[in-house]
């Protein structure tokens, strides 16, 4: 037992290490040897084994394995109900995390079920503070349900949780008034959004004790959001900038520090900055590389990003590399007809015809509009650009396109939600 225990504890410790170190499959195939050991010596169902499951579902969830994350904390859950009283802290820690996946997986209604069990645990162990916690993030499934009044009521009651256990000028407080900004800048209420932000941006340029550095470079992070999708990019820049000088000498924030880069390097493509851009997005790739995220679908997106900076400085070659990267990591992690794939192979045809390789350029362009008119529908503006071009460039090679006659059922897009026209993108790149 003293053997296993010792390999056990070995095998932790070498996952925190990769994991501080920013390499995150390293760290999880170490928590997975040690789980093993643990299982094999106490059970499947000791307590101890649970704590580890959760712990390795935790991990999970940062590297974007939900399906994964979601069979741990399952069986976490089940450990605990077995050992703990109904409606214990540990169940509804078990359960925070399961709302977490399911929202990342897109399954609001159950987050919402977990996070009300939950708050209910909370309430009935007088944990004041948590409840508010958790009353934040069911604002935040309200929210992504549209159902705004009932999001506006979580976030408040949480904000007078925090303001009068914590202070007015806590983190806490300021988390809740960038949720608040969010979503009255989702309703068109620009002047109350914009006012929230004001309050948050006090708290964080003078933290109270206590307050850590990834609180208010997530906090700087999430305003940026905002100010970008008012189209003030310059502000957005300067925030992640702030966010990104807090984070880059605190361990295991590799990953976090990429996507910050990786916004940093939109914004200054936005801003016509475009050798800014290709380094930002450059320095991105490197940390995401490293921290074993180089399958996951935001690292094919960044590739794609990446691409397009270096287009604009007339890096056709790189760009082309990196394009085709990208599909082949979209085309793995989010199917041929997702929306962020479409992209890329349309940009890279659009690069493949900057080179003279018309005929791939050809290929590419037959398989967007065959998976259009066979599996996506026609009711989309992109098509008319993508069959004109496919025409220009069958018409420079000499010979027709290769198409089968459609049914009528096949030329109308039946998920198409589409209620007034947009106008029609030019052929070209796409972000």
């Amino acid at each position: 037992m003293d053997h296993a225990l010792a390999g056990f504890s070995g095998y932790m410790q070498l996952g925190d290490t990769y994991s501080m170190l920013g390499q995150v499959d390293k760290s999880i195939e170490c928590y997975e040897k040690g789980l093993q050991i643990q299982i094999e010596s106490l059970g499947e169902i000791d307590p101890r084994v649970g704590e580890t499951c959760r712990y390795l579902a935790e991990a999970h969830v940062q590297a974007m394995n939900f399906d994964k994350a979601e069979e741990l904390c399952k069986k976490t859950l089940e450990i605990h109900k077995a050992h703990s009283e109904p409606a214990s802290i540990e169940e509804a820690a078990d359960r925070r995390l399961m709302a977490i996946i399911c929202e990342a997986k897109g399954d609001y209604e159950s987050a919402l079920e977990h996070l009300v069990l939950a708050s209910m645990a909370m309430i009935a162990n007088g944990q004041d503070n948590e409840v508010a916690a958790i009353d934040v993030s069911i604002g935040n499934i309200y929210m992504s349900l549209c159902r705004f009044d009932e999001a506006v009521f979580s976030y408040q009651k949480a904000l007078t949780v925090f303001k009068s256990s914590k202070g007015d000028h806590h983190p806490s407080v300021a988390s809740v008034f960038v949720r608040l900004a969010d979503l009255y800048h989702r309703t068109g209420k620009l002047r109350e959004s914009k006012s929230y932000c004001e309050n948050a941006l006090r708290i964080y340029a003078k933290p109270v004790p206590g307050t850590t550095a990834e609180e208010i470079a997530g906090g700087l992070t999430e305003i940026s959001a905002i100010f970008e999708s008012v189209d003030e990019p310059e502000e957005a820049l300067k925030l992640l900038q702030k966010a990104m000088k807090l984070l880059e000498d605190k361990p295991g924030q590799q990953s976090t520090i990429a996507g910050i880069e990786a916004r940093m390097g939109v914004m200054l493509y936005i801003l016509g900055r475009y050798e800014e851009a290709r380094n930002s997005f450059e320095s991105a790739v490197t940390k995401l590389r490293s921290s074993g995220e180089r399958k996951s679908a935001f690292f094919g997106v960044v590739l794609n990003q990446m691409g397009l900076a270096c287009v604009q400085l007339f890096k056709i070659d790189e760009a082309c590399e990196l394009f085709e990267e990208a599909r082949r990591i979209l085309e793995k992690e989010c199917g041929p007809c997702h929306q962020d794939t479409i992209g890329v192979y349309s940009n890279l045809a659009a690069t493949y015809d900057a080179m003279g390789r018309v005929e791939d350029a050809i290929e590419i362009l037959e398989h967007v509009l065959k998976l259009r008119e066979e599996k996506l529908g026609i009711a989309n503006p992109d098509f008319e650009d993508e069959k004109s071009r496919l025409a220009e460039l069958l018409k420079e090679a000499g010979r027709a396109r290769n198409k089968k006659a459609k049914s009528l059922e096949n030329l109308i897009d039946p998920n198409s939600r589409r209620t007034k026209k947009e106008p029609t993108k030019k052929w070209g790149f796409r972000i």
